[in-house]
């Protein structure tokens, strides 16, 4: 039976298919499938690997329907313990599949690994080394943009970049597959989250590698659709994993944060688009959406929230 089941989410990802689906030919490791989910492409991507990926299987919507929705289909029609989510636009390193498998093998309380992801352009810099969650309401990237050889260390994460992480596919059953509300960002900070909640680790590990070219199916760094999106989901997130009380403690930080923010993308011209997806982002929370404080996670809450606080210093540190 094989371990892990690859899933590659696309969207017009011709340009990257041919190198991203070698160095999946290439790894070291070979007891895994690969699962390409097609969001509606207009170009020849989808007949491109039919003709030359035998092996990978494919399924296809007639529209973009999401990075979440997306995902998640690959994920039901996955049957191995292990589920590796991979960005079309990246290059793995030889060993990247094994080392992700062999980590999450290793650590029974744990729920996602990241892998090492470089810049694909300038591959002797970061481009994430894990993700954090702070108090500010914020979530980031640990190491974007700084020397890769300072982010060795295994350690553990608040989540995982789904751009290239492995999962634990009991646990995704357990605590709910990829929120498809969320159609795309901060989704992994949700997921993780709710993992959290539940008692699960994230941990962080060196020794997978990853190259990426970034924003290729969005486009630049700040969009009206990644600031629109991002902001919503910004307050989605928190209106759903947090309990009342948890959201009081942070209040402060979190007006903190979200004016930053404002001020931030008045500057770079999206003041109305990132204002609007904070409304819009209220507007989502549902009480059946919320997750259900339970007693016996009291621990856990605690826990998070020192992360939160920890995370916030982090975050100022490394400016």
């Amino acid at each position: 039976m094989q371990e892990v089941t690859v899933i590659i989410p696309n969207l017009n990802g011709m340009p990257y298919l041919k190198q991203c689906l070698d160095s999946l030919r290439n790894q070291s490791f070979s007891d895994f499938e690969v699962i390409l989910i097609d969001n509606g492409s207009k170009d020849e991507g989808v007949s491109f690997v039919r003709q030359n990926y035998p092996e990978v299987k494919v399924k296809q919507f007639a529209e973009n329907t999401g990075f979440c929705h997306a995902v998640n289909a690959g994920i039901r029609m996955a049957k191995t313990p292990f589920v590796l989510l991979l960005n079309n636009d990246t290059v793995c390193g030889e060993r990247f599949v094994e080392e992700l498998w062999l980590a999450i093998r290793e650590l029974p309380d744990c729920f996602s690994c990241a892998s090492k992801i470089l810049q694909m352009h300038h591959p002797e810099l970061m481009d994430d080394g894990g993700d954090y969650y702070c108090a500010l309401g914020w979530a980031y990237a640990a190491g974007k943009g700084k020397p890769a050889f300072g982010y060795d260390r295994k350690r553990k994460i608040f989540a995982a970049c789904a751009a290239a992480a492995i999962y634990r596919r009991e646990v995704l059953l357990e605590i709910g597959l990829f929120d498809e509300r969320h159609f795309a960002y901060l989704e992994d900070i949700d997921v993780a989250y709710r993992a959290k909640i539940a008692g699960y680790q994230n941990w962080y590990i060196p020794s997978a590698v990853v190259y990426h070219v970034g924003s290729a199916t969005s486009g630049s760094a700040y969009n009206e659709f990644k600031v629109r999106y991002s902001s919503r989901n910004s307050v989605y997130l928190i209106g759903k994993n947090m309990p009342f009380l948890q959201i009081l403690l942070n209040l402060p930080f979190l007006l903190a944060g979200y004016l930053i923010k404002t001020v931030f993308f008045a500057r770079k011209g999206f003041l109305k688009t990132y204002v609007t997806g904070l409304f819009r982002g209220a507007a989502m929370i549902r009480s059946g959406d919320r997750v259900r404080f339970k007693k016996e996670n009291l621990k856990n809450y605690v826990i998070i929230q020192l992360e939160l606080w920890i995370n916030m210093l982090r975050r100022f540190h490394s400016f």
